[in-house]
Parts: C-alpha cells; structure tokens; sequence
C-alpha cells in the first residue's frame, strides 16, 4: 500500500523558506538537547525556570515586570514562576533602594550556582552544535543571522509604526 504524505503542517513553499526550516529544526533540536540536560540534573528546574534564572543572572535586580515584558508570560505566571524560585532558594527579592513598593530579584548564592552549572552545559550544547565550523564560518553565520535579525526587528517597529500612524 502507497503511504500518504501528511501535508497538513505543509505550506505553500515561500522564498528562502528553506532557511527557516532549517533555523527551526535547529532550534527544536537544540532545546529537545536542552531539555534532556535540564533532566539530568538533581534541581528539578523547567525550562522557563531556567530561562528565568538566565535571564535575572544577566539582569540583577530586574523586576517581575521586566520578566512579564522578556518572557512574553502574563503576570500571574510570572508571579507564580519568582514565588517557585525562591521556594527553592534560587532567588532572592529584595527591596527596592529608591522605591520601597517596588522589587528587585537577584540570584541567591545556591541559584549562581544552579546556573553556572546548567550555562555550562549550554556552553558545551552549543560548542558541540558549531562542531563542524571553523572560526570564519561561524563568525560569518553569526554577522548572517544578525542581519536576519536586524531585517525582522526593522519590520516589526515599522508595523508598529505603521498601525500607531493608521490608528491615530
């Protein structure tokens, strides 16, 4: 019996869309990697956990609306992702020096340690996925993909611009 091809999730092919697939691909097999490796540890982190862990070490003494407005989740989750953290020691909050309403999250001694251990294992995730390039190879893959990026990032501020203009 001939197999049928499950063209649902198939679109209509868009130029370069080749390119796309390819950066999704990557993208799925890089966090399915991520996430056996977030598995292998005794901390018991989500994914999102451990973004938010990132994103703090990178930010000291961001906000929870700062986590709202990077992570794209409402402020319920987000409120619900900081209380679980700090249930596990991982963050700290802390008054704010210039506003008392307002808080600020740091990383408690034990999360620096969490997350240098698991940015560890995404610094030797992606050591392994550039493998296969030399140094001028991935410098150029990452001068292509910026411009990628600046050219979306233009789009999406000229479409914000464009519907504040239509609406105004």
């Amino acid at each position: 019996m001939e197999k049928l091809v499950d063209d649902v999730n198939q679109n209509a092919p868009v130029v370069d869309g080749g390119v796309f697939e390819a950066i999704h691909e990557i993208m799925h097999l890089y966090r399915a990697q991520q996430y056996r490796s977030l598995r292998a540890t005794p901390h018991e982190l989500t994914h999102m956990e451990n973004r938010a862990l990132g994103y703090i070490a990178r930010h000291p003494g961001a906000t929870q609306r700062d986590l709202v407005q990077r992570s794209g989740r409402d402020k319920a989750q987000v409120t619900r992702l900081v209380q679980g953290l700090r249930e596990k020691g991982l963050v700290e909050v802390r008054a704010d020096e210039l506003d008392r309403r307002s808080t600020r999250l740091y990383l408690s001694a034990d999360g620096s340690a969490v997350h240098a251990e698991l940015h560890g294992h995404g610094l030797a995730l992606a050591s392994q996925a550039l493998a296969g390039l030399d140094a001028a190879e991935r410098a150029q893959l990452e001068a292509l993909l910026g411009r990628v990026q600046e050219s979306l990032r233009a789009s999406a501020a000229h479409g914000a611009s464009s519907r504040v203009n239509s609406e105004g």
